[in-house]
């Protein structure tokens, strides 16, 4: 196998462009994210905006996984402004299809998890994963997920195959 060097940062408004490009390429890889060719469906300047935002926000992240310089992934932690939901993050993580299997998702995982913890707000993490996807569900228990629930019809395939869906979580103290 061959040996690739990462870099794992939170993103900036410079990755705007880079970033939208990525999760384009992951949405046409993968039939396991909601997301499909089309991408996240923002222009440039709002993606730079919201990176902005997201910098600020004490409950929120987006890094990105670099190699070369160029955006291979992206893993974000998503939570609520409203008071009683501010403690609870929304895990994602994208990765392109050619980096797959070296161990990026756990290394991005271990990151945010670290960045949970030190963020002294979020004490839930949760994320959903298509049953289907039992790599990545294995990658999630071996983190310390636990699956609190099946959720029958929680996603579809673009033929209209209704999916199971996990939802899993991990208590942050």
């Amino acid at each position: 196998m061959t040996e690739v060097e990462f870099t794992i940062r939170e993103a900036i408004p410079d990755d705007a462009a880079d970033i939208l490009e990525a999760l384009r390429i992951v949405g046409k890889e993968t039939p396991y994210l909601v997301m499909d060719e089309k991408g996240m469906e923002m222009t440039t300047d709002e993606m730079s905006e919201n990176l902005a935002n997201l910098y600020e926000s004490p409950n929120n992240v987006l890094m990105v996984a670099l190699a070369d310089g160029k955006v291979i992934g992206t893993a974000s932690v998503k939570a609520s402004a409203k008071k009683r939901m501010e403690h609870i993050g929304e895990l994602g993580i994208s990765i392109l299809k050619d980096f797959w299997g070296f161990g990026l998702g756990s290394l991005m995982m271990e990151e945010l998890i670290s960045w949970a913890q030190e963020s002294e707000m979020i004490r839930r993490l949760e994320l959903t994963v298509q049953h289907r996807n039992q790599r990545a569900v294995h990658v999630y228990e071996k983190i310390g997920f636990t699956t609190e629930a099946i959720m029958p019809r929680g996603a579809k395939t673009d033929d209209g195959e209704f999916l199971d869906v996990h939802l899993m979580s991990m208590m942050i103290d």
